[in-house]
């Protein structure tokens, strides 16, 4: 989902060298990941009222404003820096235009099924498929996607977003776990448990449909 790493080291250096046309090429060569990661992360009511590319707008103009003191100090990979900016953005779009009073922020930080991103749950569909949840038709896919999704929204908070970092964001174990403030081993821990616990949510509706 991100740009190449190498090439990006590369404008960071230049940029720190006080090159304005590498800073340039840094922000435009992630404002599409960012967009998908905007889009993915928006609620679709508030970009009813929020456009993405508004957003999107506005992290990149944050990062440039903060770029030199990142430079000084990159506690993390830029991209996950720019994600952090981002998931800010959308923390703050979520409070000013949050449907419900009732629902917290917190609440609706993590998205359990990221909008637009049907390949990404039929990927995440396919690794947790046993041989009795493999779909043999066009028809038993959909339903097994559609299972997978009414399922991620059942998992708490900490196993949903480490779904949504691995599998819709596209992020590794060590992104994750940076992002997170965990340690690599917690992150990986963190992301087993939810798999696990979404494998049992998957096998409780399975039971639940063969009893009706």
């Amino acid at each position: 989902m991100w740009p190449e790493s190498d090439k990006t080291r590369e404008l960071l250096a230049e940029a720190g060298r006080g090159s304005p046309d590498a800073v340039n090429q840094l922000m435009e060569r992630h404002r599409d990941a960012l967009r998908r990661m905007v889009q993915m992360r928006l609620d679709q009511q508030i970009r009813r009222r929020v456009d993405v590319s508004d957003v999107v707008q506005d992290v990149l103009i944050e990062a440039n404003r903060r770029l030199a003191n990142y430079l000084q100090q990159p506690g993390m990979d830029f991209h996950l820096w720019l994600r952090q900016i981002a998931m800010d953005r959308i923390i703050d779009a979520h409070r000013r235009h949050r449907v419900s009073a009732k629902r917290s922020v917190d609440r609706e930080q993590p998205m359990a099924v990221p909008a637009g991103a049907e390949r990404s749950t039929m990927e995440l569909a396919a690794q947790l498929a046993d041989g009795e949840l493999t779909p043999a038709a066009a028809a038993a896919q959909r339903e097994l996607v559609r299972r997978v999704e009414e399922a991620l929204t059942r998992l708490d908070e900490g196993d949903s977003e480490i779904i949504v970092m691995r599998h819709y964001e596209k992020l590794s174990n060590q992104e994750a776990a940076q992002a997170l403030g965990l340690t690599q081993p917690a992150a990986s821990m963190r992301y087993l448990r939810a798999i696990r616990r979404l494998r049992q949510l998957l096998g409780e509706a399975g039971e639940s449909q063969s009893s009706k």
